[in-house]
């Protein structure tokens, strides 16, 4: 198939990258890239599904990997999996055999292995400069389930459904395949119900999930809705306030450098270094202000607050204030840095995920998630806007009955945008210009 087609019909199917922030896929294919990794690292505690989709679909994933590099003309296909997920690796090994433009590299177990930044790195040797996409070395790097949607799309079929992890606080841990627009109450519900009445909710993974409400619903980007302890060092770290946050760090802050040591944007040569945004903001902004245009390249992975530091403070807080804080005033990351080739003692710098999970104190909850079927829903509240770019815009009415699959919002024209499709078959219920209903018929 040509580029222009592939890019076409991932656009028309809804394809966005199922594993981060719902950059639409088409828009990220591009013949400029010799190297496509295929991103199995999951590197957030407790979260199962990608290791998990692999396995069950490895040969029709490979499949749509191989149709991806001849779209592409990339000669080189890399499926990034962690060593330790041995079922994943040896469904893999069962079937690679018959794709030999394709080879396994094995990570370690590290946070944050998923980054891609630093899974190129890892992967490749090359290093992306600050503000650059893959492509400007030469790499394509596309999420397990959003390849598992590209060969859903060549074989006819938008994305309607998305696999989501249930674990924490729940009788039965599980992985389920839902209808795009489920509310997360139905999952825990699915999932047996909690063990416990005080629990606050996940949507995402431990480090750089978003506490939300029960009410919310299931986007092509929710990877998990976990149910932790409210005091859960996960849960009150989502929770602090700037203002708390920026009183301690003048306090406290001893200006030790673990957490920029330890940092996973600092270790891949970006000028990222939390302690030096502690220092200036604590002098009342004065000192090395470059440290406060080098934070807005932090990837938010979380290391610093939730790991590095001894004192219990607050880094990623206060950067996430800076950086919402330029967002408001138009204030752009300085463009033409670039990153170092090498970070000094690279090797020893690195974070145990079974360390992470310990230290979040959620350890108890890493159990098996199996997947799970025979999970329905009778109302579903789609959202307008699930990726990265332009909402969709609506293109029914309401009352007006639909079938699962059909396109209920088409991608806004000239726009980075994609189309919404039905999830269920019902009748649409309510909608506006940021959601849909569909209730089951």
């Amino acid at each position: 198939m040509e580029l222009a087609r592939l890019k076409e019909l991932l656009r028309e199917n809804g394809v966005v990258g199922a594993g981060g922030a719902g950059f639409p896929t088409y828009a990220k294919l591009t013949d400029k890239a010799d190297t496509v990794i295929l991103n199995c690292a999951e590197c957030e505690p407790l979260l199962k599904l990608h290791r998990q989709v692999l396995e069950l679909y490895a040969e029709e994933i490979l499949s749509a990997f191989t149709e991806v590099l001849n779209a592409t003309g990339a000669g080189r296909g890399i499926v990034a999996v962690k060593a330790h997920y041995t079922k994943t690796v040896e469904a893999l090994e069962s079937v690679i055999g018959g794709y030999p433009e394709l080879r396994i590299f094995r990570l370690e177990s590290v946070y944050p292995a998923g980054d891609e930044i630093i899974l190129i790195k890892t992967v490749t040797g090359r290093t992306v400069n600050p503000g650059e996409l893959p492509a400007s070395v030469g790499v394509t790097v596309i999420n397990v389930e959003t390849m598992y949607n590209i060969w859903r799309s060549l074989n006819g079929n938008p994305v309607t459904d998305k696999f989501v992890t249930v674990a924490g606080e729940v009788k039965n841990p599980l992985t389920v395949c839902v209808p795009i627009g489920t509310k997360l109450k139905e999952l825990i519900e699915f999932a047996g119900g909690l063990t416990s009445d005080n629990c606050a909710f996940i949507n995402g993974g431990p480090m750089m999930g978003k506490t939300v409400n029960l009410n919310e619903t299931v986007t092509k980007t929710t990877n998990a809705v976990l149910a932790l302890p409210e005091n859960s060092p996960a849960v009150t770290s989502k929770r602090v306030s700037p203002k708390i946050s920026l009183l301690r760090a003048m306090s406290v802050c001893c200006q030790c450098h673990t957490c920029t040591d330890l940092c996973s944007r600092h270790v891949a040569g970006y000028p990222v270094e939390p302690h030096m945004v502690m220092r200036v903001l604590s002098n009342g902004g004065k000192g090395d202000i470059q440290s406060i245009a080098g934070s807005m390249y932090c990837s938010g992975c979380g290391l610093c607050q939730n790991y590095s530091c001894p004192q219990g403070l607050s880094p990623k807080t206060l950067i996430d204030e800076i950086k919402a804080e330029a967002k408001r005033n138009g204030i752009k990351p300085v463009k033409g840095l670039k990153a170092l080739e090498h970070t000094e003692n690279e090797e020893y710098r690195k974070v145990s995920v079974e360390r992470l999970t310990m230290r979040l104190g959620i350890n108890k909850y890493d159990t098996e998630a199996p997947v799970t079927g025979g999970f329905e829903t009778g109302t579903v509240k789609i959202s307008l806007l699930q990726h990265i770019g332009v909402p969709a815009k609506a293109c029914v009415t309401a009352g007006e009955a639909v079938k699962k699959g059909q396109v209920i919002a088409k991608a806004a024209e000239g726009a980075l945008s994609v189309n919404i499709h039905a999830s269920i078959d019902g009748k649409i219920t309510e909608m506006n210009d940021k959601y849909i209903v569909i209730n089951r018929t």
